[in-house]
């Protein structure tokens, strides 16, 4: 009868799932968009995407080795961040520029904060947004061999015509990994198949933009106009790519709807009323700051205890 008593230490239920088999899911979910990246732009964007993964996997090697830390880099989260990053920025964007945003996801983003886990926003997005912020004409500069003119989103604030078509297609100026929705779509259908993600996060913040976009946007409902604000930019790349990170999302159901809507509201006021045409990478990072309070209001309550209730010693 003892021989049919285990005893151990919790958690008493365990999972097969690991952080390497996530991060290597989330790479294959992504080669469809770097592989249209790559066809669209040509060579110069698996240059970019060779420097970002060499550039966060070598910060992430050196640190754990210079300060006598466990080696981290197989779980292919630094790779995951190299990937993404390359995707979100513009093929001409010198290689150094794109080393240095490596350097800073891993190394400021994420291992000073104590690694994988305990990074307070996305590292590939806080990345970006330091590169914009520093090298701003560099970052904003989408003119290659393959397209000279103005980002979608840009010409739409323009209050010019766009081929929604071409942007769904990918035949477009943008970042290298933002272009192709139907790209993006078939790496977030698997992602949902296998069970990483779910529809949550990414569907209240789309459908937050859409209606956003309809009621301050100037054109109403108009199908063409919010068709052209959903696949334009990096909204469908950062819905279901960026905004799901397990690290930087709310824990709580009822917070991760709450996350939707509030990136929903901020691209929306970012693209609608501030001075640029995007504001994805923005409002994650913004999102990624107002996780803790969105979890304090959103925590259920334990089971036998009344909401609001004082713990009494």
């Amino acid at each position: 009868m003892s021989e049919l008593l285990k005893v151990s230490s919790n958690p008493h239920i365990r999972s097969k799932v690991t952080t390497s088999s996530i991060m290597t899911a989330v790479v294959i979910a992504l080669l469809p968009a770097a592989g249209f990246g790559i066809y669209n732009f040509g060579p110069r964007a698996l240059a970019v995407m060779a420097v970002t993964i060499a550039s966060t996997v070598l910060t992430e090697l050196l640190f754990g080795w210079l300060w006598k830390k466990k080696i981290t880099i197989t779980d292919m989260s630094a790779v995951v961040t190299g990937l993404l990053l390359a995707l979100n920025l513009p093929v001409s964007i010198p290689l150094w520029i794109a080393a240095m945003g490596g350097v800073f996801a891993i190394l400021v983003v994420k291992m000073l904060f104590g690694g994988l886990g305990q990074n307070f926003m996305n590292p590939a997005l806080a990345a970006r947004c330091f590169l914009l912020i520093s090298f701003p004409s560099q970052m904003t500069n989408f003119v290659c061999d393959a397209y000279t003119g103005a980002t979608p989103l840009a010409a739409l604030k323009a209050g010019e015509s766009v081929n929604v078509m071409n942007m769904i297609v990918g035949k477009t100026a943008g970042t290298i990994g933002e272009t192709s929705v139907i790209a993006l779509l078939i790496g977030a259908c698997f992602l949902i198949l296998i069970g990483v993600i779910d529809l949550r996060i990414p569907g209240t913040y789309i459908v937050t933009v859409i209606l956003f976009a309809g009621f301050f946007g100037g054109h109403g409902f108009d199908p063409a106009y919010l068709s052209a604000q959903l696949a334009g930019g990096g909204l469908i790349l950062g819905a279901f790519f960026m905004a799901t990170d397990y690290v930087t999302r709310p824990i709580t159901i009822k917070g991760q709807y709450v996350y939707g809507v509030v990136l929903g509201l901020l691209t929306g006021i970012f693209r609608i009323f501030g001075p640029g045409a995007e504001g994805v990478s923005y409002a994650i990072i913004l999102g990624n700051l107002l996780v803790p309070l969105i979890e304090k209001f959103t925590m259920p309550v334990a089971f036998g205890r009344k909401a609001g209730a004082k713990h009494e010693k």
